[in-house]
């Protein structure tokens, strides 16, 4: 469920031998710049910072796992009162984690987990429920084909192979139509939660036969959906209509799309995550207890809701 902090002050008055004034510094290694999801998350941060008083810093990995250990040592370095890490993929994190709870240092996971066998190597972590986005993208697809006849068959697009949302989207998808004879996922690939890798993956799966296209594409990602819509329309189809297109994120882009009748139905996966980060960081530096997992609320938009909920979409 989210967790509604109280407000809490950034800083307390100065006292002739205090510090408890100077604002609090918090370093974050921000995966990469990869879809115009990542570009909103970056910019909800740096905005929230700036409203609560906190002073960034700030470091972009390109989708490069080494460069965020540099960017995190840089942060140990620095001596930074709180580390915020977005996981480029879920493996491979309990050297630095180790490295940064022995310097004193709490840490926060955003949007993406990391695996780990002691949960004490950070504080919380706060982002969507990814296997349920996959669930409920399932539900949908499940409740638009119920009249298809026959085998459907679905191409799925996954985002950046060993990340978070791309495993537990892929798992919750499969759980719902397990059970289901006629569902079957005839082909799958990563292309990178961008609309350049969705646009070449589709243009792949379209070289099939033509008795072998999908039915169904479900997209880890709206970027990944629209350039896989561009395929669709080059192969001379209608997305939208020849092949159903369910998406994950919630971007203006995916609403104008679902407008357009290309993509059908999009599950929110809400990237401003910058007000809850900052009050978390906050609660931290007051001493208080953070809930181990804090979820964000989102639901689930059809094209017959994209024209009305269009411009209330902030990314």
């Amino acid at each position: 469920m989210p967790h509604n902090f109280p407000a809490v002050e950034t800083s307390l008055p100065p006292t002739a031998n205090s510090e408890a004034a100077k604002p609090i510094v918090l370093g974050f290694s921000q995966l990469g710049s990869e879809s115009t999801w990542r570009e909103a998350n970056t910019a909800s941060i740096r905005e929230a910072a700036g409203e609560a008083g906190i002073t960034l810093i700030l470091k972009n990995a390109g989708q490069d796992q080494q460069k965020q250990f540099d960017a995190i040592r840089s942060f140990i370095r620095s001596k930074v009162d709180v580390i915020a890490i977005a996981p480029v993929v879920q493996s491979g994190w309990e050297t630095i984690l180790l490295e940064i709870k022995q310097a004193g240092i709490p840490v926060i996971l955003l949007d993406r987990s990391a695996n780990v066998e002691d949960s004490s190597l950070y504080v919380t972590f706060i982002g969507s429920d990814f296997y349920e986005e996959g669930v409920k993208a399932a539900k949908y697809v499940i409740d638009k084909m119920r009249h298809h006849s026959g085998v459907i068959n679905i191409a799925e697009l996954q985002g950046t192979v060993g990340s978070t949302p791309s495993i537990d989207r892929g798992r919750g998808f499969r759980k719902m139509i397990g059970d289901k004879q006629n569902f079957r996922i005839t082909v799958t690939a990563p292309a990178d939660f961008t609309q350049s890798g969705g646009r070449e993956v589709m243009k792949r799966f379209l070289q099939q036969p033509r008795e072998k296209w999908s039915h169904v594409l479900y997209s880890h990602n709206d970027d990944m959906a629209i350039g896989a819509a561009e395929a669709i329309i080059e192969a001379g189809l209608i997305p939208g209509t020849d092949i159903i297109i369910v998406s994950v994120d919630g971007t203006r882009r995916a609403f104008e799309q679902m407008a357009a009748g290309r993509i059908n139905a999009v599950v929110e996966c809400n990237p401003l995550l910058g007000p809850l980060l900052m009050q978390a960081v906050k609660e931290i530096m007051a001493g208080r207890t953070l809930p181990k997992r804090m979820v964000t609320p989102e639901g689930i938009y059809t094209q017959e809701l994209a024209g009305m909920e269009m411009e209330n979409r902030k990314y």
